[in-house]
């Protein structure tokens, strides 16, 4: 039952139940309306053929060849690197090779160090010759770049565990972490969970510093083998780089002096801090990079490769693998089944598809089954909040977000489920832990609450992405839909959220994209979220919305965003090349804002219609995704799918939660 604002509920309407034929003649030869039509018809049958039996979607989650290369680079050092595994990966990584020599971290993107570096070392574990053409080729240009000594900490980190790095030339990370209060700065609850998560087993690894015996040198890396790591320049004292480089000094020097007695016991607690957050499936977190480093970490702690806790975690790797026809093996850094199954659920819903079909009836099952109902850290800021929210993977108790929690309860009340006092119990416990999760500044982030302490950014450890999660648009979006939709427009704790967004769109009336690239799919988060709270589209930050969206409009009809907009929003804000996924999003914005007779709607529509593949699929190579701007980019190869069959149902039916709210006449003349 959906809950509307007058305290009334009522189930979502029927719609047309979605059709399997194929139609041969050109998409537009009948009218925009007709060619949106045929193309949800056969994007709906596309993703229906598509769901797993047990309820849920996933799409194939590919990011960077680092995933590869360090999958090896582990199994290497555990002694368990095997010939089939290695070609598999090696077929992946070459694959990836760009003309200059390089890998870059996303499709059409620039070569990147630290990744091209990393892959070369699985190519070399894996048998190619350094004087190979393609091997010579990218050691050169790392070469050019600055060496090994310009990568990365994590690369350095995984070369020096083979000797091709030393340990001393490392920025120092003391397991003494662990006991450190919430109420300290550099406490592991100022990280975010992703960072928090591999930094209390690196820990244990930099404190132990092991070396493996290298099976190869890697003096063609170096700018000059004979000094690799020269001594670089101190910032200022004054800086804030300069203080914590010389905090690095200091705990360097204090290695030498810790009492061997509290670091044996910091590690031992960091273990069973590690321990504890093992998920039913092996792993951690549901991601790769915790779970990598965790095994590491307590294999230097003695716990072999037979012990239960090592050898699920291995296990759990190998289920991040993806088996390609032609051999080669990709490996997931994350896998995504209820994000991809609530975004799903959604698109089908609005293209057409009957409430009560039984596909959805089993995937809302499948969500259901996938509430989280126990704390997990998300309560040493919040100890007093009841759980009740989903994560994005299979298994994940211990990191619920709130995205995720937000569109799984969209999800849910698009659905007529047989067992509604169920849904409603758990949609309530969902609500009730997203409003618990509110930063004080009025908006959401994605893992924690008040998740903004300055300093973690600035270690000269962390310099591999975003290590703090403070509040975003998008989130902060999508959760003040979710309100609006539950009747709580008007609730001052989603006016709060409002108010932010309102203060945090850009000049330009755009918006920031934290989580997808980058201004289109902030953009096409907030607009929809700020309708569905009553914000009418005559509102001045809805217009001047909609005015920049038009403005980027490509000449094909479509939108994309490359993800250089993060690294330089003023040459790339808005801009690159039309895909499936941006497009939704921009559509979705100017849909909701009232513009679905405008031209540059049409021209849309015309563009997913036109580029629609005979299957009902879309073909998206770009990475729309991200999990730290710009530093790790995401291609979910759902999205060109999901967000597709979204905007083409909003355009033929509206939006099936329109007008159930209104704001004051006042906030709605607000300026914004």
């Amino acid at each position: 039952m959906t809950a509307t604002t007058d305290g009334s509920t009522g189930a979502l309407p029927p719609r047309a139940a979605a059709a399997s034929d194929i139609h041969s003649e050109t998409p537009l030869a009948a009218g925009v309306h007709e060619a949106a039509e045929r193309a949800a018809r056969r994007a709906t049958d596309f993703l229906l053929a598509r769901q797993d039996p047990a309820g849920w979607w996933k799409g194939d989650l590919e990011t960077n060849v680092t995933m590869d290369a360090e999958d090896l680079l582990l199994r290497q050092f555990l002694g368990i690197r095997d010939e089939k595994t290695t070609q598999a990966a090696a077929l992946f990584i070459r694959g990836e090779q760009r003309d200059d020599g390089t890998w870059a971290t996303f499709y059409g993107g620039p070569g990147e160090l630290s990744t091209t570096i990393e892959a070369y070392v699985a190519l070399r574990l894996a048998g190619d010759a350094p004087d190979a053409p393609h091997m010579a080729k990218a050691s050169a240009w790392i070469r050019d770049q600055g060496g090994i000594a310009a990568s990365r900490v994590f690369t350095r980190i995984w070369l020096a565990l083979f000797g091709w790095w030393k340990w001393e030339d490392l920025p120092e990370l003391p397991p003494e972490l662990i006991y450190f209060p919430t109420w300290v700065p550099l406490n592991i609850y100022d990280f975010g969970c992703w960072a928090r998560q591999t930094i209390v087993p690196l820990t244990i690894v930099s404190a132990k510093r092991p070396v493996r015996p290298a099976p190869f040198p890697l003096d063609e890396l170096h700018t000059d083998p004979a000094n690799p790591n020269p001594p670089k320049p101190l910032a200022p004292m004054r800086s804030w780089d300069g203080a914590f480089q010389r905090l690095d000094k200091a705990l360097h020097q204090l290695r030498k002096v810790a009492p061997r007695r509290l670091r044996k016991a910091a590690m031992n607690t960091a273990a069973r801090w590690i321990i504890e957050r093992q998920e039913n499936d092996g792993c951690w977190g549901g991601i790769q990079p915790p779970a990598v480093y965790s095994i590491i970490a307590l294999h230097l702690l003695g716990y072999d490769l037979q012990h239960p806790v090592v050898r699920e975690g291995l296990a759990s790797l190998d289920r991040f693998a993806v088996w390609r026809e032609d051999g080669a093996r990709m490996i997931e850094a994350c896998q995504s089944p209820v994000w991809d199954t609530c975004l799903a659920t959604i698109a089908l819903v609005d293209a057409g598809l009957p409430a009560d079909h039984p596909q959805l009836v089993k995937a809302a099952d499948w969500m259901l089954g996938e509430e989280i109902v126990r704390p997990g850290d998300w309560a040493v800021r919040r100890p007093q909040l009841p759980p009740g929210g989903w994560a994005f993977e299979f298994h994940n108790d211990n990191y619920p977000d709130i995205d995720d929690t937000a569109e799984v309860v969209l999800a849910l009340r698009r659905v007529r489920h047989p067992e509604p006092e169920r849904m409603e119990r758990a949609i309530g416990r969902g609500v009730r832990w997203n409003l618990g999760m509110q930063s004080r500044n009025g908006a959401w982030g994605a893992f924690d609450v008040d998740n903004t302490s300055p300093f973690p950014n600035r270690l000269p450890f962390c310099d591999f992405g975003e290590v703090i999660d403070p509040p975003s648009a998008d989130v902060t979006a999508h959760v003040v839909e979710m309100l609006a939709v539950e009747g709580l427009a008007h609730d001052p704790r989603t006016r709060r959220g409002i108010a932010w967004l309102l203060a945090e769109q850009e000049p330009n009336g755009a918006w920031f994209g934290r989580w997808g690239v980058n201004y289109v799919y902030g953009t096409g988060s907030v607009v929809p979220a700020l309708t569905a709270a009553g914000l009418p589209g005559s509102h001045p930050a809805i217009r001047r919305a909609v005015a920049w969206l038009e403005s980027v409009q490509n000449e094909d009809g479509g939108w994309g965003e490359d993800l250089r907009s993060y690294k330089y929003a003023e040459e790339w804000s808005g801009k690159g090349a039309s895909t499936a996924s941006q497009t939704a999003w921009a559509l979705m914005a100017l849909l909701a804002a009232g513009e679905r007779e405008s031209k540059a709607v049409e021209r849309g529509i015309e563009w997913l219609a036109t580029t629609q593949r005979p299957d009902g699929s879309w073909d998206e190579p770009y990475f729309t995704g991200t999990g730290f701007p710009w530093d790790f980019s995401i291609n979910y190869h759902l999205y060109r799918q999901v967000f597709p069959l979204t905007a083409l149902g909003r355009f033929l039916h509206g939006e099936p939660f329109a007008g159930k709210a209104t704001v004051p006449a006042t906030e709605a003349e607000g300026s914004g």
